[in-house]
């Protein structure tokens, strides 16, 4: 897929800025259902929220992730770094996550904790 692909894929889902960096929200489960596989990354500053969710998988995926875990109150919870390709990741207490090509994890997560 080109780089225009995850742009059509999302095209539609509600857009968030903050602080310079892009969430994209994924609400319903039709929207959650467009994921990030078999995409090229998203561009830098761009993550994917999915709410109402604590696990993911990267089966499909076709780079790495960074995963930022958000309580129900918006906290951050957790950062997971490089997450591979056909791995699967829980995070118990988070209520969502949000996916970013990996190496901008810390990033979303110092801006989403201050909110």
């Amino acid at each position: 897929m080109s780089d225009e692909a995850w742009g059509e894929r999302l095209a539609g889902l509600e857009e968030e800025t903050l602080d310079g960096l892009t969430l994209i929200v994924a609400r319903s489960f039709r929207e959650r259902r467009r994921g990030l596989a078999k995409m090229t990354p998203l561009p830098a500053g761009y993550g994917l929220r999915i709410l109402k969710c604590n696990s993911i998988h990267t089966f499909g995926m076709r780079f790495a992730l960074d995963l930022v875990w958000l309580a129900r109150d918006g906290r951050v919870l957790r950062v997971d770094h490089g997450v591979a390709p056909r791995r699967m990741k829980l995070c118990v207490r988070a209520r969502s996550v949000v996916e970013i090509a990996a190496g901008g994890g810390d990033a979303f997560a110092a801006v989403l904790d201050g909110v």
